[in-house]
């Protein structure tokens, strides 16, 4: 499968690595094209054995599949500058940026093209990531398949309506900073109690890769139950957390990360 990249960061070399670890692309089945001054990510594809380029329009003619991972204010002048080549009818572009809808990125490329529009996050580099995907309104089953495929290769990936975007990049999309402050909060507590620095934060880090491991296990509030002895530090400690209102705050906070969202995508797509 011929992919290319418009847009070389690093989400693009870890999608790349992903497909070529997967055995879903060759080295020199890839093209990405990588701003002049973007050294490094030229190297890094170079690497990896693919091509780069600094225009997008070898890049489209070259692929039969195009991944468009350049920021949401680049997607419009990107995808201006190849909709008039003939290599951009009846091609998959699959976009990767935040808040562009599959019917903006339609609007702006041949009648013939199909859009998928996927939200991933940076496990991903991980290869842990966890992506949802939507159709525009021309893309096929075939194609939907086809994305999923490409995106497991580096996690999982769900097909979800369009709608419900928002609410993914406010879970999984803005996610990572919430388990990272999380962690960060459980090694200050531990510091608190008289744990060095970098062993808490071991201890934290491992705890939470641990505790979302055993979620394959069961449901988390059973997971949590477990745990949870009569009378002892877990159950005091639960109980600290919810009077303060834990669960509230994090319900909160992917509400507020997706009534955000929503605003961003009105301003990209108007």
């Amino acid at each position: 499968m011929k992919i290319g990249f418009i847009g070389g960061g690093r989400l693009a070399f870890a999608l790349a690595n992903g497909f070529i670890s997967a055995g879903l692309a060759k080295p020199d089945e890839i093209t990405a094209s990588c701003h002049p001054a973007d050294k490094t990510s030229a190297e890094a594809f170079k690497q990896l054995g693919a091509t780069t380029l600094f225009e997008n329009k070898s890049v489209v003619e070259r692929s039969e599949v195009v991944i468009v991972s350049v920021k949401p204010d680049v997607v419009g002048p990107a995808l201006r500058d190849v909709r008039d080549l003939p290599a951009s009818k009846n091609k998959l572009f699959i976009s990767v940026a935040m808040g562009v809808t599959t019917a903006t990125i339609e609007k702006t490329l041949p009648s013939e093209a199909r859009v998928i529009r996927v939200m991933p996050n940076t496990p991903a580099l991980v290869k842990q990531g966890a992506a949802a995907l939507s159709r525009g309104s021309r893309a096929t089953a075939h194609d939907a398949m086809l994305a999923a495929k490409l995106f497991r290769a580096v996690g999982t990936c769900d097909e979800v309506p369009e709608y419900q975007m928002d609410a993914v990049t406010a879970l999984s999309g803005s996610g990572p900073a919430y388990i990272y402050m999380l962690i960060e909060s459980l090694a200050d507590g531990g510091v608190r109690c008289g744990l060095p620095r970098e062993l808490a934060l071991r201890l934290a880090a491992q705890t939470t890769l641990g505790a979302a491991t055993m979620l394959q296990e069961g449901h988390p509030a059973v997971l949590k139950d477990n745990v949870t002895s009569p009378a002892g530090s877990t159950a005091e400690g639960t109980y600290h957390l919810e009077k303060n209102g834990f669960r509230a705050a994090v319900i909160g906070a992917v509400k507020a990360a997706s009534d955000r969202c929503k605003v961003v995508n009105q301003q990209l797509n108007n």
